[in-house]
Parts: C-alpha cells; structure tokens; sequence
C-alpha cells in the first residue's frame, strides 16, 4: 500500500476530530474566532514536528525560493477565502445548495491540477473521483428537501456561486500547496509538507490575525484567551494538515482529496451507532458512493 494512503486516512481523522473540537468552541467565540484558533495554536506544533522530523533525520532546512512564497502566500489566502465562502453560503435560506456546490471541489480539482501540474489521471481514477463526488452531494442533499434538479435550478442563487466558490478556492488551495513543496527543491517529501505547512500557516495567522486586530480586535483577544481548550484545535489542525500536506506531496492532489471525503461517512456511521440517528436511504446510498470511489482511486493506486 502506497504512503499517502494511510496518511490521508489519518489526515480525515485528525479533520473530524479537530472540527467536532473547533465547533465546541462556537459557544464562545464567533466563527471568524474559532476559525482563528486553528491557525495561531497550531503553529507551536508546526514547529515541533519539524523540529523534531530534522531532528531524527538529521537533516537541514531546505531553501525557500520567491515561487515558493508566493505559492505558500497564494494558498493560504484561498484557504481563508474558501472557509469564508463556505459559511457565507450557509447564510441564505438555500444553504443545502451551497453545500452542495461546494463539493464539486474534487472534480474541479483534479481539472485545474491536469492542467496546472500536468497530473493526468486514469479513466477509472476520474470515475472514482465522480462517484465519490457524487456520494457527497448526495449525502449533503439529504434530508434537506432539496433534489439534483432543484440544485441545478437554483446554481444561479447566491448560495450556489458560494458553494461553488469555495469549492474553487478549495481546489486551488490544494495545487499552491503542492507547488510550494514541490519548489523547495529536496526529494524528501515530509520534510517538504512540513516546511511548507508552517511557513503557509505562519502566514496565514498573520493574515487573519492582522485583519481581525482592525476589525475585530474583541474576538482576537477572546481567542486568545480561550488558549487552554482553543490549544487542542491548534494541535489536532498541525496533526491533520501535516498529513494532508504530506498526501499532497506524495500524490495527485485530486486522488487524495477524493479518498480524504472518508471522512463524511465516517461522521455519519458515528452518527448512527454512538448517537442512535436513523439512517435515510438515500445517506447510505451516498455513503456506499463515495466508498465505492475512493476504493476505485485506491485500488489504482
């Protein structure tokens, strides 16, 4: 079994926990807050897994060139900007559109990595893409009232060019990351995610951080304050985006998003056996979906 594999697994993992952890801290903080604390929080942990990978391996820090930079920038403003979409979509009445929109994001992923990075996959592989893609709107469609063909009527309302912005953002997110650790010039691929994640992460907390200390300077400080439960989110966001980093790394980026959305049937599975919620038919339809995807990507792996 290839690397990624494992380490996408456990980056959709550490995803699920870290957002049960971060949606806890809503109570208390406001989501430009909550989202803050993933950032700021984590970089004490950047710092000691690359310190400690350098450490073990007992190698040196490799050289950032201006490609790199500016990629490691570009991604982690889009990151902001896709996590903005995406809530700002959940603030009109057709939010279980926006949602939906927004998990195209793999298709337009594997797109825009074909023709930035060249990563030219296999038919079955972008079938398994398509049925996992599939399977997540199903699964965000449930319940919620709303057919395909409602959505496909409604991909003029606010909701779905939100939805589908911050799947683009998303999508494009992953490619900058892949090109910043590609630039840094060295063939060890760990070394390159976490050299990678920390500098985008340190950006990304001196972005939000200097917008929210001129526009919202209460909710920084509440975030700071929240450091005892807040430093959770921060470890388990290091965890988790090292590992999605290094599965970029390793990987086609699409592929590893389209085995990442484990992660939904996963939540839903909990859902049913710790949390007693019944299951619709058309979730475990969207479940055995995304299932039968993401072992298609990972049988041609």
């Amino acid at each position: 079994m290839p690397l990624w594999v494992p380490v996408t697994m456990a980056a959709a993992l550490f995803q699920v926990w870290r957002t049960a952890l971060q949606q806890r801290l809503r109570a208390e903080l406001a989501v430009s807050g909550a989202s803050f604390v993933r950032y700021v929080f984590a970089l004490p942990a950047d710092l000691l897994l690359l310190g400690g990978y350098l450490l073990v391996t007992r190698q040196g820090l490799p050289v950032p060139g201006l490609h790199f930079v500016l990629a490691a920038a570009g991604g982690g403003l889009l990151q902001i900007v896709a996590t903005v979409l995406l809530i700002l979509s959940f603030g009109y009445r057709n939010f279980t559109v926006g949602t939906a929109y927004a998990k195209t994001e793999t298709i337009q992923m594997a797109l825009f990595a074909w023709i930035v990075l060249g990563e030219a996959l296999k038919p079955v592989e972008w079938l398994g893409i398509g049925l996992a893609a599939s399977g997540v709107i199903a699964l965000s469609l449930a319940g919620q009232g709303a057919s395909l063909a409602a959505m496909l009527r409604a991909s003029r309302h606010p909701a779905a060019l939100s939805g589908l912005g911050a799947g683009f953002c998303f999508a494009w997110t992953a490619i900058f990351i892949k090109s910043a650790s590609d630039s840094l010039g060295t063939g060890e691929p760990v070394l390159r995610a976490l050299a990678t994640l920390l500098v985008m992460n340190a950006m990304q907390t001196v972005m939000q951080g200097g917008w929210m200390a001129v526009r919202e300077r209460a909710q920084l400080l509440a975030a700071i304050r929240a450091w005892q439960r807040a430093g959770w989110v921060g470890l388990l966001s290091a965890a988790g985006s090292a590992c999605w980093f290094t599965g970029f790394t390793l990987a086609p980026v699409a592929l590893v998003r389209t085995l990442g959305q484990v992660e939904i049937p996963l939540l839903l599975v909990f859902s049913h056996f710790l949390l007693h919620e019944r299951v619709r038919r058309v979730e475990i339809t969207g479940l055995l979906l995304v299932m039968a995807g993401a072992m298609l990507v990972v049988a041609m792996s």
